[in-house]
């Protein structure tokens, strides 16, 4: 059990939890503790912005954190998202804010909730974990509690924004502007092209069985004309269309790639050094789109798996001239340790991590749609990595056993309701579409309206 009062009397901890508020205000706020009270203070000025709890609400080791709703509106405040507000870790709230003469008085712990989710608290040590050893969002207090589908972390530094400026009226917060970071998983660059003979029968087998009569025809001439380039009778082979939509919206994909073999049922079929890959690799850097690492199935426990895979990447795209500032990735099937697959990424010295969303449903499983820098919570480290949470994957909310919804006018709706909340806390609508999940019309047009709107 991760105690958070004694966390946040760590040094690092302070450090990093002062760096996460000068990214979102742009403002040089200093973080004092004193007898376990959290206070804010801006530079050398004498008023204080306090908090009335010591950050304890959130060390229950059986997960049993309180909440409340709060109705911000009526403290002269607001949240970018109408209602009221959640706060986990508060039993109850009748006044949130409260002026003193030194400042003002928080009820809610803004600081140390941030740091709890952020850190990932509640992941680490668990056990209550799914087929695949991840931690499930059902098993999370954002889930049980209702406020998954939210920015919670977000909506409170909204709110915890307004404070400074009640208080300090003469300071300007940092403007943030909302972005997309489009990426894709690349487990299957062509359903046929890089298919073993007995998978090739296998799949030709399935697709009989489902009366796909043009996916036996065209699987034996994909597998024979993909020797310098996927076939473009592959049906997984979407990377140019998909870098035709992004461009269309002035976004950039990132295309994460399998660079190693740890599980051979559930890793990709395809080596990184194939002349098709190769030919992929130049032409997705060509069009301006970013190359990334996508470490296999069993590779989130060992740091040195993770490296390998990466070097392996980043020396196949040094032969081809291919040069990036930034190296980051995604996890094959999501799977994470926190915070051992975290230091994993960092000992790599990849610059950022996108795994950190949930496959079983979609939302904001850090509570935020930003980028920050990671920390190990465990041995209070800050970590060079950055975190850019993952807030949807396509099969989260099209396929089942997940929500189930096919690509339907409900699958855009909720598609669109998280991008439109990343939009309103100016934050980062991180999605993850598979180039291999393509199949029918209605999901290359509701790929698209996605992008789009």
């Amino acid at each position: 059990m991760i105690n958070i009062m004694e966390s946040l009397k760590n040094i690092a901890a302070i450090e990093w939890l002062e760096a996460v508020l000068f990214e979102r205000f742009g403002l040089p706020l200093v973080i004092e503790n004193s007898s376990g009270a959290l206070s804010l203070r801006l530079s050398s000025n004498a008023e204080v912005i306090e908090f009335a709890t010591d950050g304890s609400e959130f060390s229950d080791n059986q997960f049993n954190i309180p909440i409340s709703l709060v109705d911000v509106d009526n403290e002269g405040v607001t949240s970018f998202i109408p209602g009221p507000l959640p706060a986990p870790g508060l039993e109850s709230c009748t006044q949130l804010l409260r002026k003193v003469e030194r400042g003002y008085i928080v009820s809610f712990n803004i600081l140390a909730f941030t740091y709890w989710m952020l850190n990932r608290v509640e992941e680490v040590g668990r056990a209550d974990l799914d087929r695949h050893g991840r931690f499930p969002a059902t098993a999370s207090h954002a889930f049980k509690n209702n406020y998954l589908s939210r920015p919670i972390v977000d909506e409170w530094l909204y709110v915890l924004g307004q404070v400074i400026v009640l208080l300090w009226p003469q300071v300007a917060l940092k403007i943030n502007e909302f972005r997309m970071a489009v990426s894709h998983d690349v487990d299957i660059p062509g359903r046929y092209s890089f298919a073993s003979p007995y998978k090739l029968l296998r799949r030709m087998a399935g697709d009989f069985l489902r009366s796909d009569i043009r996916g036996v025809m065209v699987a034996p001439l994909s597998r024979l004309g993909s020797r310098q380039r996927i076939s473009k009778l592959d049906p997984a082979n979407t990377f140019d269309w998909i870098m035709d939509v992004s461009e269309a919206n002035n976004v950039e994909s990132a295309f994460y790639f399998i660079c190693g073999r740890t599980e051979s049922s559930l890793d990709g079929d395809y080596e990184i050094e194939h002349p098709a890959m190769r030919t992929l690799l130049r032409n997705i850097h060509a069009r301006g789109h970013e190359i990334g690492v996508h470490p296999s199935y069993n590779s989130y426990q060992s740091p040195t798996l993770i490296q390998a895979e990466f070097e392996r990447l980043k020396s196949v795209c040094a032969e081809e001239g291919i040069h990036q500032d930034i190296w980051g990735g995604r996890m094959h099937y999501l799977r994470w340790e926190h915070p051992t697959t975290l230091l994993a990424w960092n000992a790599a010295k990849l610059n950022y991590d996108s795994t950190l969303g949930y496959a079983d449903i979609p939302g904001f499983r850090c509570g935020t749609c930003f980028e920050y820098q990671g920390f190990d919570p465990v041995n209070h480290r800050i970590q060079n990595l950055r975190i850019r949470p993952l807030i949807v994957m396509d099969v989260s909310i099209l396929d089942k056993p997940y929500l189930g919804l096919g690509p339907t006018e409900e699958a855009y709706n909720k598609f669109k309701e998280l991008k439109d909340h990343c939009r309103a806390a100016g934050g980062i609508f991180s999605i993850l579409w598979h180039n291999s999940n393509f199949s029918k019309k209605a999901e290359f047009e509701l790929y698209a309206r996605v992008i789009a709107c």
